[in-house]
C-alpha cells in the first residue's frame, strides 16, 4: 500500500494507512500525547520532490491520522535542501545525506508559543530512523520537549 501510494500516486490508500498508523495510539505511552493533544508533524519533502510527486505520503497520512484522533496537523518542519533518495543507502550514509536538511517552518515557530507538551512526527516508513532521528533533533533544539515518532511500517 505503500509503495502504491508514493510512487504509483494511489493517494486512496493515505485514510487507511492513516487507520493504521493510529493503532500506535494504544500504547499507553502515548497517553498523554492524545490527552494534551500534540501537533502531528509529517516528515517534510523537498518542494522539488513533492512538485514531482504531487503530494507527500506523511502528510496525507498524518491528515487521516488528524481526522481520525482529532488531533492537530502542523506542518512544522520543511526542507532546506534536495537530498539523494534514502532507499540505497547505508545508515552512515543516510546520517550525512539529511546533516542540516530540516529546519523549523514559521508554523512550527508559531505553535511553540502555545508552550505545547511535545510532537508526534509522523512519516510513512522507519527504515534506520535517520530521517526521523533527523527532525526530531530540530524540533527537540528549537523547544518541543518531548518528540515521539509514529510510523506506518518498519523497512
Amino acid at each position: 500500500m505503500i509503495h502504491r501510494l508514493k510512487y504509483k500516486r494511489e493517494i486512496h490508500f493515505a485514510k487507511d494507512l492513516g487507520k493504521i498508523a493510529c493503532g500506535a495510539f494504544s500504547d499507553e505511552r502515548l497517553a498523554v500525547a492524545l490527552m494534551e493533544k500534540w501537533p502531528l508533524i509529517p516528515v517534510p519533502l523537498h518542494w522539488l520532490r513533492e512538485q514531482n510527486r504531487h503530494f507527500n505520503q506523511a502528510s496525507e497520512i498524518a491528515r487521516a491520522m488528524a481526522k481520525e484522533r482529532d488531533l492537530p496537523l502542523i506542518p512544522a518542519l520543511k526542507r532546506t535542501r534536495s537530498t539523494q533518495t534514502q532507499t540505497q543507502l547505508t545508515r552512515v550514509q543516510r546520517l550525512a545525506n539529511l546533516k542540516g536538511a530540516f529546519q523549523l517552518t514559521t508554523a512550527g515557530k508559531r505553535h511553540l508559543l502555545s508552550k505545547p507538551g511535545g510532537a508526534i512526527l509522523v512519516d510513512d516508513v522507519f527504515t534506520t530512523g535517520s530521517t526521523v532521528d533527523a527532525c526530531a533533533r530540530v524540533l527537540k533544539k528549537a523547544g518541543y520537549p518531548r518528540v515521539v515518532v509514529i510510523t506506518v511500517m518498519r523497512g
